[in-house]
């Protein structure tokens, strides 16, 4: 047999090509493709927007957004984590889901944070919401608790003076005295959209502050007594009489447009808000508001609000390396500074970290900054309600039947305003959904 052999050069060419093969394969970084599923709230906007900025310093790594309203994007990811459906890489979730996901093993934990990502910075109230058994869950894109704003210029002219501290028994007037319908001026801006996280988010601290609680010490429901009624009376009524139309519709979102745009008088809602509607580029008012702390009713001393949106790697995700590189990035100090770089101090993601608080750039353009930062580390999230509960949560209860228990009594809730359904009716028909869940998930014998 007679062999070929190839010219010497061509021999060692393709030689050492074949060898350099495997070096460039090792070299070579695979890309990888994230999905992101996040609430369409104006802070994960400019993440988004912000996104090429990650994807230009790791271009190997791609972002693949899935943006939904706060009630969809709940039941979406509640769905493929508990079905381990691996749909989402990267997860937005709630100081509520956190450590109940956690105890599940649905959830990556962030161990071995890199000491410049500084994680004894976040401020301690909303660390310890994503952490179980000493360990951290997920990581804090923004934080908030709960502020009263209102329109200095409406209250001036109405001869009004704003409390630090005010009543509810305040607001109600203050809220009759500044409504204005022929101008589309309305006293009182709530959330009115059901949903556990939507209306009942507000209202359970309304409930809160009229002595009430979800469950006693047995976990039967408690929600068909004197202070639930006594705080759907105050809220169908002010809403009524001093809410803008539609009212059963609108959410946070929808309460911040009006708000901004001048029709709210009154707005008891996050302290998220606060950037927004003080930035004269989102504000028509800008120029016009004041805060104050949340109302109080017969009892005071209680659980407020406390909520942090988080991001989290599911454990079904099969890309967690390159979900923990973003995760981080998204949540660091560098990325508070781009923000402020590209849009302003006061737009930079609030209530995760001190030294955003203690910034003099951020104190100059958000005169809330203290207060916010004050609200926060007195959310008292474990606190007692004025009969003892066995549950903890500033305005959630901390047991995984509630996201079905809140969905339902907020739907209840907001059928009043819609006038759908009576007070009593609301309230008996929310105590009935509650028993048959805490039955039926073996809370209540």
């Amino acid at each position: 047999m007679i062999r070929r052999s190839l010219p010497v050069t061509a021999g060692l060419a393709t030689g050492l090509a074949m060898a350099a093969m495997p070096l460039l394969a090792s070299g070579a970084k695979a890309e990888t493709t994230l999905t992101i599923a996040t609430v369409n709230n104006s802070q994960m906007i400019e993440m988004q927007k912000l996104a090429p900025v990650f994807e230009k310093e790791h271009p190997d790594i791609h972002l693949r957004w899935v943006v939904l309203e706060e009630n969809v994007l709940r039941q979406r990811v509640t769905t493929d984590i508990a079905t381990h459906g691996g749909q989402f890489d990267i997860l937005t979730i709630g100081n509520y889901e956190v450590p109940i996901w956690a105890k599940q093993k649905w959830l990556m934990p962030f161990t071995n944070l890199p000491a410049s990502y500084d994680v004894g910075d976040i401020i301690k109230p909303v660390l310890d919401g994503i952490s179980y058994k000493g360990e951290v869950y997920a990581l804090p894109f923004y934080g908030e608790s709960v502020m009263t704003l209102y329109r200095t210029d409406l209250f001036k002219k109405a001869g009004i003076t704003m409390p630090d501290h005010p009543t509810y028994t305040e607001i109600r007037g203050f809220a009759d005295k500044i409504t204005d319908r022929s101008n589309q001026i309305y006293g009182m801006c709530l959330r009115g959209k059901p949903g556990w996280g939507e209306n009942m988010a507000y209202f359970t601290t309304l409930v809160t502050a009229m002595g009430g609680s979800y469950f006693d010490t047995q976990w039967k429901p408690t929600i068909d007594s004197a202070a639930w009624k006594s705080a759907l009376k105050y809220y169908d009524g002010i809403l009524k009489a001093d809410g803008p139309p539609g009212v059963s519709s609108n959410g946070f979102n929808e309460n911040l447009s009006l708000f901004a745009s001048g029709h709210c008088g009154m707005w008891i809602d996050a302290t998220s808000a606060a950037g927004m509607v003080f930035d004269p580029k989102q504000s028509q008012v800008a120029d016009k508001v004041g805060f104050a702390a949340l109302p109080t009713g017969s009892f005071k001393g209680g659980p407020t609000w406390l909520w942090s949106w988080n991001l989290a790697i599911p454990a079904s995700s099969t890309k967690q390396a390159a979900a923990r590189t973003f995760i981080t990035w998204a949540t660091s100090k560098e990325y508070i500074d781009l923000v402020a770089k590209r849009d302003g101090w006061v737009n930079i993601p609030p209530g995760t970290r001190t030294s955003s608080y203690t910034s003099p750039d951020y104190k100059k353009v958000a005169p809330f900054a203290s207060f916010v930062l004050d609200a926060i580390n007195h959310s008292n999230p474990n606190g007692q309600t004025e009969k003892p509960r066995p549950y903890t949560g500033a305005q959630f209860v901390g047991i995984a039947p509630f996201q079905a228990i809140g969905t339902q009594i907020g739907q209840d809730i907001s059928a009043t305003l819609s006038g759908s359904m009576s007070q009593q009716q609301a309230l008996t028909s929310a105590d009935a959904a509650a028993g048959r869940a805490m039955r039926q998930a073996g809370y209540m014998k």
